[in-house]
Protein backbone atom coordinates (compact mmCIF):
# COMPACT_ATOMS: atom_id res chain seq x y z
CA UNK A 1 0.00 0.00 0.00
CA UNK A 2 1.63 2.90 -1.18
CA UNK A 3 1.55 6.24 1.74
CA UNK A 4 3.32 8.68 0.43
CA UNK A 5 1.31 11.80 -1.27
CA UNK A 6 2.79 13.37 -4.05
CA UNK A 7 5.29 15.85 -3.42
CA UNK A 8 3.46 19.37 -2.94
CA UNK A 9 5.97 21.13 -4.89
CA UNK A 10 5.32 18.80 -7.59
CA UNK A 11 1.72 19.12 -6.75
CA UNK A 12 1.52 22.78 -6.67
CA UNK A 13 3.23 22.88 -10.09
CA UNK A 14 0.78 20.42 -11.88
CA UNK A 15 -2.49 22.14 -9.86
CA UNK A 16 -1.13 25.70 -11.95
CA UNK A 17 -1.06 23.31 -15.36
CA UNK A 18 -4.19 22.04 -14.67
CA UNK A 19 -5.53 25.83 -13.68
CA UNK A 20 -4.04 27.10 -16.76
CA UNK A 21 -5.84 24.53 -19.14
CA UNK A 22 -9.27 24.99 -17.50
CA UNK A 23 -10.38 26.80 -19.82
CA UNK A 24 -11.56 25.08 -23.64
CA UNK A 25 -10.04 28.22 -25.78
CA UNK A 26 -6.91 27.51 -23.82
CA UNK A 27 -6.69 23.98 -24.78
CA UNK A 28 -7.58 24.61 -28.25
CA UNK A 29 -4.95 27.26 -28.60
CA UNK A 30 -2.43 24.73 -26.93
CA UNK A 31 -3.18 22.05 -29.54
CA UNK A 32 -2.96 24.06 -32.26
CA UNK A 33 -0.09 25.47 -31.63
CA UNK A 34 1.38 22.08 -30.89
CA UNK A 35 0.19 20.84 -34.01
CA UNK A 36 1.78 23.91 -35.69
CA UNK A 37 5.16 23.33 -34.88
CA UNK A 38 6.10 26.91 -35.61
CA UNK A 39 5.85 30.34 -33.98
CA UNK A 40 3.04 32.03 -34.72
CA UNK A 41 1.47 35.66 -34.28
CA UNK A 42 -1.92 36.84 -32.34
CA UNK A 43 -3.65 36.99 -35.97
CA UNK A 44 -3.29 33.78 -37.58
CA UNK A 45 -4.37 32.47 -33.90
CA UNK A 46 -7.41 34.83 -33.69
CA UNK A 47 -8.67 33.22 -37.00
CA UNK A 48 -8.08 29.55 -36.55
CA UNK A 49 -9.69 29.53 -33.16
CA UNK A 50 -12.57 32.39 -34.13
CA UNK A 51 -12.19 34.56 -30.26
CA UNK A 52 -11.48 38.14 -30.08
CA UNK A 53 -7.84 39.18 -30.07
CA UNK A 54 -7.76 40.80 -26.98
CA UNK A 55 -9.66 37.07 -25.52
CA UNK A 56 -6.70 35.06 -27.72
CA UNK A 57 -4.06 37.50 -25.90
CA UNK A 58 -5.36 37.10 -22.51
CA UNK A 59 -5.18 33.30 -22.93
CA UNK A 60 -1.97 33.70 -24.16
CA UNK A 61 -0.96 35.58 -21.35
CA UNK A 62 -1.94 32.80 -18.98
CA UNK A 63 -0.38 30.13 -21.07
CA UNK A 64 3.17 31.93 -20.87
CA UNK A 65 2.81 32.70 -17.26
CA UNK A 66 2.71 28.88 -17.12
CA UNK A 67 5.37 27.98 -19.65
CA UNK A 68 2.73 26.33 -22.24
CA UNK A 69 3.84 29.16 -24.21
CA UNK A 70 6.77 30.91 -25.21
CA UNK A 71 7.06 34.26 -27.46
CA UNK A 72 9.08 35.57 -29.22
CA UNK A 73 9.27 38.87 -30.20
CA UNK A 74 9.80 39.68 -34.36
CA UNK A 75 9.57 43.20 -34.83
CA UNK A 76 7.67 45.19 -32.71
CA UNK A 77 5.42 42.09 -33.00
CA UNK A 78 4.82 38.93 -30.83
CA UNK A 79 4.55 35.57 -31.98
CA UNK A 80 3.95 32.39 -29.93
CA UNK A 81 4.93 28.89 -29.91
CA UNK A 82 4.69 25.54 -27.80
CA UNK A 83 7.33 25.01 -24.88
CA UNK A 84 8.53 21.68 -26.79
CA UNK A 85 10.09 21.21 -23.21
CA UNK A 86 6.96 20.90 -21.31
CA UNK A 87 5.26 18.45 -23.85
CA UNK A 88 7.80 16.15 -22.41
CA UNK A 89 6.89 16.40 -18.60
CA UNK A 90 3.27 17.08 -18.67
CA UNK A 91 1.69 14.25 -16.75
CA UNK A 92 -1.51 12.90 -18.13
CA UNK A 93 -4.21 14.01 -16.01
CA UNK A 94 -5.15 10.24 -15.85
CA UNK A 95 -1.73 8.69 -14.89
CA UNK A 96 -1.44 11.83 -11.47
CA UNK A 97 -5.31 11.00 -10.42
CA UNK A 98 -4.62 7.12 -10.32
CA UNK A 99 -1.40 7.27 -8.71
CA UNK A 100 1.09 6.24 -11.49
CA UNK A 101 4.05 7.48 -11.98
CA UNK A 102 4.14 10.91 -13.32
CA UNK A 103 7.28 12.78 -14.50
CA UNK A 104 8.96 15.20 -12.68
CA UNK A 105 8.93 18.54 -13.77
CA UNK A 106 11.99 19.79 -15.77
CA UNK A 107 13.87 22.82 -16.36
CA UNK A 108 11.62 25.68 -18.20
CA UNK A 109 8.60 23.73 -17.07
CA UNK A 110 8.06 24.55 -13.45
Amino acid sequence: MVTELLNRAVAETYASWFRALADPSRVQIVEYLARQGRPMSVGDLVKAVGLAQSTVSQHLKILTEVRFVLVEPVGTARHYRINERCIACFPSAADVVMGRPAPTPIGGCE
